[in-house]
């Protein structure tokens, strides 16, 4: 996996705090993650019930298919900088809001 660098700050310019970007790409990086554990879940659940024919080799190479797009799929933190840099997130401050 290679490593990256990103502009820090214009990801900061963004919020006017680092504090906050970090905590906003955190939640939205979570967000990501449970969306695909569910997507992944979803597909593998339709195997289930089927253990006779699990021993078939088109089922154990449809399941490493699968596997294999789950594991080269960006990373959710990855994805949420991504979409912070294209400004794809959205995100307030309700103590902003509540001093208007």
């Amino acid at each position: 996996m290679p490593i990256k660098t990103i502009d820090v700050d214009a990801l900061v310019a963004q919020t006017g705090n680092l504090f906050e970007t970090v905590a906003i790409l955190s939640k939205r990086s979570r967000q990501i993650a449970s969306k695909m554990k569910a997507d992944l879940d979803n597909k593998l659940a339709y195997f289930e019930g089927f253990e006779p024919e699990l021993e078939d080799p088109r089922f154990q190479e449809e399941q490493k298919r699968i596997s294999i797009e789950h594991e080269v799929m960006p990373e959710p933190t990855e994805l949420a900088i991504s979409e912070m840099f294209d400004a794809e997130i959205y995100f307030r401050d309700p103590l902003a809001e509540s001093e208007d």
